[in-house]
């Protein structure tokens, strides 16, 4: 009687082992397949990128602020919002 419960329990752990095996499979199988469809080659480059809907929509490669350039004030404390309540005080 032990035998059966015993081939009862491994079938049972094969069946759930094939059904996670499968299913983790096409899950990673989707997640590439529709991962390598984002790769398109940009417009200004030869390189493999994900494209931006920007330049999807205009055709041209994306065009980035270099580290230089100014951002303008960052000063967080001095906003016009907080002046503003501060002044109303």
């Amino acid at each position: 009687m032990s035998g059966d419960v015993m081939d009862i329990a491994i079938g049972a752990l094969k069946g759930l082992g094939a059904s996670t095996v499968f299913v983790l499979a096409l899950f990673i199988g989707f997640c590439v397949v529709v991962g390598f469809t984002k790769l398109k080659r940009t417009a200004g480059g030869t390189a493999l990128v994900v494209k931006s809907l920007d330049e999807r929509i205009s055709h041209q490669p994306m065009a980035y602020f270099p580290p230089t350039a100014p951002r303008g004030p960052a000063d967080q404390l001095r906003a016009p919002e907080l002046l503003e309540h501060a002044a109303r005080k």
